[in-house]
């Protein structure tokens, strides 16, 4: 057993559980995580997509009582049905141009300089649309909860979600700023995300899982139990960061966030463009 792969995976999967529902873009922090851990050739790819669904577990764990409500009252609850509906609807946009474009935009721009330039741009972009917030009383919405978004308003976070394509965008973050954008309160728009990431990421990782069941080869021994292993950690550490961000959105913004990315951006450009850091290109 491969002891320093297992190491990397942990590792990865605490960076995954951590950031997927931040705005700060899980699949740019295993991106940069990978490079510097020189784990990121197609296995290492593969690996970041198939553990990101530990942390989806965990928000099914977390809302399990409202997936179980949903799933027994389908045929019998107009809001149940409106709920999967909009899940759908949000999904189609971002899953269809992923299938259309993925092996472009992973040949392009799945490095650690497009990576930090999103961190940025998408810093930015947090900041302007807390500053449209502070002029929106949440309380005056006609959205309240889930349950009360329509088919138009889960189409538009499904088209900010198409955004999130770009590593360093973060897909949290495009459906949650987006949605504020869009009109919905800080809190639903948070919650629709982690809804949201179910279908999304599920799919992405059945693909990963069908192409390495192809390639018997790839999926070692190792390899197998490196995968559990960051799926484990992801999980776990998925839930507490979820559980945490509930309680935080419902008193807090986002501005650290913004501050954040684009402060970790910087960095990683000012360590390439220094040589400090060899980063691949």
């Amino acid at each position: 057993m491969d002891l320093i792969l297992l190491g990397k995976a942990v590792l990865l999967g605490v960076v995954e559980g951590l950031t997927e529902f931040l705005p700060i873009s899980s699949t740019g922090h295993l991106i940069l995580v990978g490079d510097l851990l020189d784990f990121n050739d197609e296995r290492g790819k593969a690996f970041e997509v198939i553990i990101q669904f530990g942390a989806i577990l965990a928000v099914c764990w977390e809302f399990r009582e409202k997936l179980w409500k949903v799933a027994t009252t389908i045929k019998t609850s107009t809001a149940s049905r409106r709920f999967v509906f909009n899940l759908i609807i949000a999904s189609i946009p971002a899953m269809g141009l992923a299938f259309i474009f993925g092996k472009h935009i992973k040949a392009l721009l799945f490095s650690p300089i497009p990576v930090a330039s999103a961190f940025i741009v998408g810093g930015l972009i947090i900041f302007w649309a807390e500053r449209r917030q502070l002029k929106v009383n949440p309380s005056k919405s006609r959205i309240q909860t889930v349950d009360d978004l329509k088919s138009m308003d889960a189409l538009k976070v499904g088209l900010a979600q198409c955004a999130a394509l770009i590593p360093g965008t973060s897909r949290s973050g495009a459906t949650i700023i987006g949605g504020m954008l869009f009109g919905l309160p800080r809190a639903v728009a948070t919650e629709f995300s982690f809804f949201l990431a179910i279908p999304v990421i599920g799919g992405a990782t059945a693909y990963e899982l069908l192409k390495l069941w192809k390639n018997p080869v790839a999926l070692s021994s190792d390899f197998t139990w490196a995968i559990v292993v960051g799926f484990i950690s992801a999980f776990i550490s998925a839930f507490i960061c979820v559980r945490w961000l509930i309680h935080y959105v419902a008193g807090h913004n986002f501005i650290p966030f913004a501050w954040y990315r684009i402060v970790f951006g910087v960095l990683v450009l000012v360590s390439a463009y220094s040589g400090l850091v060899a980063w691949s290109q």
